[in-house]
């Protein structure tokens, strides 16, 4: 289990902290780094930011000010008190449990955004201005929140900015793949051009032409064999035709007359054994290399899959929710360390790409809003906005219930 929550953890910490990072750069006030959901386990805060740890580990977020609705509204009319610094700034704002030594306001103007400021009457009806300052602390309800100025929001920035900061998410967790893989690669070693044989099916072609477990394939009727492909590109090809295989045994080569069997199914030869790629002790540069190509293949074969969901050629039982995604991990995490790091960078690049794609309430479709501002040359209605984001939360949570009932009914079963 706690390979389980390590994993889920880090990937969606390294998505937050991309946020994160490119939110402070941006010069936006971030209000909390929160690993996790739901009730918190632990909270500290430095500087202006509090760090947050919750009881349900597989989730996190990044609250920016101006995000959403973050504090109550103030109205003329309303009685507040307030606290003072030495230049006359208000520090604290109380909007109820007004205690003595307070500076009690009648509000008629206040603005916490872009004036800073405070006007209306004391107790004796006499007319009164206050400077807020920009660290102030709002207090109502037993709740304390400082206010974010306008230039501290994230609706504030520049599109370059906002569109920086939802995209870094995506891109860091696409990252974080990157190095997943070249962790793995240099554990595991890289593919050589050496092709050797595994598992020979009984009765089959290869075996009838004495192919065994083991042999190293050098070449196919002279043509040299340097990967899988090569090998299986010309089995395939050459159905019911004799093939001169050359075979290093320990040291020795030989060559052998291999016919592969026509396969109805798929219409192409096979002779009945598994071929695999012999593994090398990698250099910095090849696992470096290898780790890009592989990022680039697997973002391929992502994509295809969500085609094909979109085209029907995979259902909702295909699909695999938390709990098959938890098992996947666990199952992972029993066949060694480089197994589970190899998936949990398959896992991180798929949230990374998932979270691109133009669904609201993912990354994809803020940065889909933020284009359309670009293009028009004015913000898209905040509250259209987040009606779209509020349903395609809601759709996004009755698929989640979905695939996680099709997931217990397959471990069930």
């Amino acid at each position: 289990m706690l390979e389980i929550i390590l994993v889920f953890v880090s990937i969606m910490f390294i998505h937050e902290l991309g946020h994160f990072i490119f939110a402070k750069r941006a010069g936006i006030f971030v209000r909390e780094f929160s690993l996790g959901l739901g009730p918190k386990l632990f909270s500290i805060k430095k500087g202006e930011t509090q760090y947050s740890l919750r009881i349900l580990p597989f989730g996190a977020y990044v609250r920016m000010a101006g995000e959403d609705p973050e504090v109550i509204e103030i109205k003329s009319g309303d009685e507040i008190g307030v606290n003072l610094n030495k230049n006359d700034q208000v520090t604290d704002i109380f909007t109820s449990d007004i205690k003595l030594g307070q500076k009690v306001i009648h509000v008629e103007e206040i603005d916490l955004e872009r004036e800073l400021e405070i006007k209306g009457t004391d107790e004796n009806g006499q007319l009164i201005q206050y400077p807020v300052s920009r660290q102030a602390i709002l207090h109502y309800e037993k709740q304390k929140v400082q206010i974010a100025p306008w230039d501290r929001q994230f609706s504030s920035k520049s599109i370059f900015d906002r569109f920086a900061t939802v995209f870094a998410g995506p891109l860091f967790n696409i990252l974080l793949t990157i190095v997943l893989f070249f962790i793995v690669f240099n554990m595991v070693g890289v593919p050589s051009n050496k092709v050797v044989l595994g598992e020979i099916t009984s009765n089959s072609p290869a075996e009838k032409a004495g192919l065994q477990e083991g042999d190293w394939i050098r070449s196919i009727n002279g043509k040299t064999v340097e990967s899988t492909q090569d090998f299986i590109g010309l089995i395939q090809q050459s159905p019911n035709q004799p093939l001169n295989i050359t075979i290093d045994r320990q040291g020795e080569e030989k060559t052998l007359i291999v016919i592969p069997q026509f396969d109805e199914k798929t219409k192409t030869g096979r002779i009945g054994a598994v071929v695999t790629q012999a593994q090398k002790k990698a250099t910095i540069i090849e696992a470096a290399s290898y780790s890009v190509k592989n990022t680039v293949a697997m973002t391929k074969v992502i994509l295809d899959g969500f085609k094909m969901i979109l085209t029907g050629h995979v259902g909702m039982n295909d699909l695999a929710g938390p709990v098959g995604i938890m098992k996947i991990t666990s199952d992972a995490a029993k066949q060694g360390l480089a197994t589970l790091f190899n998936w949990a960078s398959i896992l991180s690049l798929y949230l990374g790409i998932f979270n691109l794609l133009p669904i609201p309430a993912l990354d994809g479709s803020r940065l889909l809003f933020l284009t359309i501002e670009g293009l028009r040359g004015k913000p898209i209605d905040p509250k259209k906005e987040s009606l779209v984001h509020l349903i395609g939360f809601a759709f996004m949570m009755l698929l989640m219930i979905i695939v996680t009932v099709n997931d217990v009914s397959r471990i069930f079963d």
